[in-house]
């Protein structure tokens, strides 16, 4: 059974039966993480977009591990080139791999995705993943609101993390019209709290998703696990 930690801010542990997935790990500078990037475990690490709050950790935790990088053509080239990480998978959106855990594609995020070094970041991007035991997940990551997310959705899915903190994401109530766009089966929230400008009450946010929709709000706190 598959089992998901939040890590803080927009960082995540996803775990399957046989690999460790971490998804934008951001852990040593973050105020939130329960972790430190020395500690955690990766096979595969899913990289969004390159902003220093998403891609910090990656490389450290990927060179110690051997873990994959996961992310867009620009962005594991950097790493490669930059920081000698040896195992990758570049594409772009609308692209998928088949990889040991099952099949991830590349899906559309509307934000930016500048490097920390100030290089090309390329496309932002969230992530669909079909898990080879057969769930389905979906990583809107740093996002604004996109009427393709009815799309997104519409293979079904069991769990969606969306992020509610607003200012450089979506913010509650856009997060809440994309519940209803996914239709998930469970759906929890993420990039909020972890500074002031994107503090959020994301119990009110549930009731208000309990309220309105039929998915199941799962609210969670930095390093508490939930399975599915």
């Amino acid at each position: 059974m598959p089992s998901l930690t939040w890590l803080g801010h927009a960082s995540w542990q996803l775990k399957t039966s046989q690999h460790t997935l971490l998804i934008d790990p951001f852990l040593d500078d973050s105020p939130t993480a329960p972790i430190k990037a020395k500690d955690v475990a990766a096979d595969f690490i899913l990289v969004s977009h390159g902003h220093f709050d998403h891609v910090a950790d990656a490389a450290k935790i990927a060179n110690r591990t051997g873990a994959t990088v996961v992310s867009n053509y620009e962005i594991t080239t950097w790493l490669a080139k930059n920081h000698g990480v040896k195992n990758t998978v570049g594409g772009n959106l609308g692209g998928a791999a088949n990889l040991a855990f099952g099949r991830v594609k590349l899906t559309l995020a509307f934000h930016s995705s500048s490097l920390p070094d100030g290089s090309n970041g390329g496309n932002p991007c969230g992530f669909l993943l079909k898990l080879t035991s057969g769930e389905s997940i979906y990583f809107a990551c740093d996002t604004g609101l996109f009427g393709d997310m009815a799309h997104i959705g519409s293979g079904g899915l069991d769990v969606a993390v969306l992020p509610i903190g607003d200012l450089f994401t979506m913010g509650p109530d856009d997060a809440l019209e994309a519940v209803k766009l996914l239709k998930p089966k469970k759906v929890i929230p993420s990039h909020y709290n972890t500074w002031p400008p994107i503090a959020q009450d994301a119990n009110n946010w549930a009731e208000r998703v309990r309220a309105q929709t039929k998915a199941e709000p799962v609210v969670v706190s930095p390093g508490q696990t939930i399975t599915f």
